[in-house]
């Protein structure tokens, strides 16, 4: 099964639903805007990832926070913006059973990603 985190109506979530419906590929959807994501997730995925690829620094969220928000160094700090501005997370966030990640929507490499 795939876990897609996101937020329901952000623009690349939209392409990713799509893409995986046309494909009649299940998955469990995880609003991290309603639900907002466990630390201990958090720190797992930046751990295989990187904090700075999971913060997405180019929404309107990002633009929003004070620039002493945006003046972020380590993991710690991150995690904590994105526990606190869930919008701050890149998105999707792709998880499978087997704990391999993809971060953001590409056609190409969802293809390669999602057999």
């Amino acid at each position: 099964m795939i876990r897609i985190y996101g937020i329901k109506n952000c623009d690349s979530m939209k392409k990713a639903f799509k893409w995986l419906d046309e494909r009649n590929i299940p998955y469990e959807f995880h609003d991290y805007k309603k639900a907002g994501v466990p630390r201990e997730r958090l720190v797992a995925w930046c751990k295989v990832l990187g904090w700075k690829t999971l913060l997405n620094t180019k929404g309107p969220t990002w633009r929003k926070l004070t620039p002493e928000q945006q003046q972020i160094s380590t993991q710690s700090q991150a995690v904590s913006i994105m526990m606190e501005f869930p919008s701050v997370i890149r998105r999707p966030v792709i998880e499978t059973d087997s704990g391999h990640l993809l971060v953001g929507f590409d056609p190409t490499m969802f293809e390669s990603f999602i057999k």
